[in-house]
């Protein structure tokens, strides 16, 4: 049985693909063990959201790498995205895998298996995508809140920000999927849930079906296992007196916003297109 370690760095979206990268690989004969000496597979899905989080993307796969010269190392994530010729170049990375390639870990791993050596790179150009990339999750490290991930992408580009490029246009995930894996976790245990996305107020804003937040929240809401809804951080705009007025009336839904004011002057936001 092949040994597999995951490293996982960013946002609590990140979190919850290395998890589900996790149970593929599980499911398909891996251990997983802890990120350490002696796997044969190295996982790190990186962030590039500062300097900073490139650095410790860096750092991961390099130390990875020193660890086991003889192991598979795989780069995933938005540094990845970003990365082009330097991660080429880069002699720590065996396989590279984009933001909506993960879900074809366990086939990107066989085929280097079968073709190294050499450098295994999957990365598609994200912003021209539709597709959301149909992640999930059945247990979690935790034991009764799991992550819940319905969106990604950002059509919003801010002055400062590199999300839209490196995850891409805001893509929605189908509500019946949401709802199915919330009743899967609450079969498992999980009493709680915290909904998370790359720009959450944009859910279902490029679904024909009219679906928004609110609208799984109130699916969500209606299984009988789970006790409490969290959500992810969210943009002061989506607050309306019809949004506000909604989540009221869900007795599950926990009383607690994480609302992104990043300035109070206008002239500071035009400057951040915010």
């Amino acid at each position: 049985m092949r040994k597999a370690a995951l490293h996982n760095l960013g946002c609590k979206v990140n979190a919850y693909e290395t998890e589900a990268m996790q149970e593929m690989l599980e499911q398909n004969g891996y251990e997983i063990v802890p990120f350490a000496e002696g796997a044969d597979v190295y996982v790190i899905n990186t962030c590039t959201v500062t300097n900073m989080a490139d650095r410790k993307s860096r750092q991961m796969l390099h130390k990875a790498k020193k660890m086991n010269p003889e192991a598979i190392v795989v780069a995933t994530g938005c540094y990845v995205q970003t990365g082009g010729e330097k991660l080429e170049k880069d002699e720590a990375i065996d396989l590279v895998l984009g933001n909506n390639q993960k879900i074809n870990i366990v086939e990107a791993l066989a085929e280097y298996a079968e073709n190294k050596p050499g450098h295994g790179s999957h990365v598609i150009k994200i912003n021209q995508t539709k597709e959301y990339e149909e992640l999930s999750i059945d247990r979690t490290a935790e034991h009764v809140r799991a992550y819940i991930k319905v969106q990604d992408g950002c059509n919003q580009f801010c002055t400062y920000c590199i999300i839209p490029y490196t995850r891409g246009r805001v893509r929605s995930r189908r509500l019946s999927d949401i709802v199915a894996e919330a009743g899967r976790l609450a079969e498992n245990g999980y009493q709680e849930v915290v909904l998370t996305g790359i720009h959450l107020d944009s859910y279902g804003t490029d679904l024909e079906e009219h679906e928004n937040l609110l609208t799984v929240i109130q699916e969500i809401a209606k299984i009988d296992g789970i006790k409490r809804i969290r959500l992810g951080s969210l943009e002061p705009r989506i607050m309306t007196e019809k949004f506000v007025a909604g989540l009221a009336a869900e007795e599950k839904l926990c009383p607690h916003f994480h609302l992104s004011l990043q300035s109070g002057c206008d002239a500071t936001l035009k400057r951040m297109n915010r």
